[in-house]
């Protein structure tokens, strides 16, 4: 290995130790609470131009740290999506906060996304969800086509005489909250006055959209978890545990061998 490779090698080393990334967790944390004291006009007042150097002090450190990784990886950095996030995130706090920029001087806070990138449970998690979104697109278009039905339904049933489904985008409207249960019975009872039967109606979107699709979706997550928690367990984990698992299974026949009545010699 050359003179070259070696330091790279143990620079690499230092930035993926747990004392840097404890660094790193901590100033995050420390931003987030520097930007929540931004949001008051009386302490920027005061302590405007001290919140703003500090700011800047750990902008400057992430930008050393991404830097740093950069010439540790070269391609290789690129070549991880966790890396692109960590880098567009960073990027975006570096667009000078002036003008027709000024905006996106609020984005400073989706710094405070890179928590998600240092804690590996948390990279556990949206790796799962991002699993999930495939299996996904097939509930929701469920949900779209049951809310479509629906909708021409109620605005067939009820629209001549009720506002909330006069239309059908009035109707999908109304079919949302309903869904959200966000005051639902106060739509609904307005409805029951002139069509009594409508809760025949409203009763199975309610059972379809906010249970049934509900527990698929929760159901579709927690299999993506399940998957992506067996891809990052190593190797040499996964074979400790069928070893164990075997281990146990050979127990267990033991005990139900020695639990059997012994067996008879036959007659002579």
């Amino acid at each position: 290995m050359t003179v070259a490779g070696d330091w790279r090698q143990r620079l690499g080393v230092f930035l993926e130790s747990t004392a840097v990334v404890r660094v790193i967790t901590v100033l995050i944390l420390f931003n987030a609470v520097t930007l929540g004291i931004e949001t008051s006009p009386s302490v920027m007042d005061a302590y405007g131009p001290w919140l703003k150097a500090i700011d800047s002090a750990i902008l400057a450190v992430f930008v050393v740290e991404i830097g740093l990784k950069i010439l540790v990886e070269g391609r290789r950095f690129w070549r991880s999506g966790w890396n692109w996030f960590d880098f567009i995130i960073v990027g975006i706090a570096l667009v000078p906060a002036s003008g027709e920029f000024s905006v996106l001087r609020a984005f400073r806070v989706l710094r405070l996304l890179r928590l998600i990138s240092l804690i590996p449970s948390m990279r556990w998690v949206v790796g799962g969800f991002l699993a999930a979104i495939p299996p996904m697109s097939t509930v929701v278009l469920l949900i779209l086509l049951v809310f479509y039905v629906f909708a021409v339904l109620t605005t067939k049933l009820f629209g001549f005489d009720q506002e909330r489904f006069a239309t059908l985008g009035a109707s999908l409207f109304t079919l949302l909250q309903i869904m959200t249960m966000d005051g639902w019975s106060d739509v609904v009872r307005p409805v029951m006055e002139s069509h009594p039967y409508a809760l025949v109606v409203i009763l199975p979107f309610i059972i379809i959209t906010s249970f049934a699709v509900l527990n698929l979706f929760i159901g579709i997550l927690t299999n993506a978890l399940h998957t992506q928690a067996v891809a990052d367990t190593p190797v040499d984990d996964r074979l400790t545990v069928l070893v164990d698992e075997v281990r146990a299974l050979k127990g267990e026949v033991a005990a139900l061998r020695a639990a059997l009545p012994p067996e008879r010699p036959p007659p002579g």
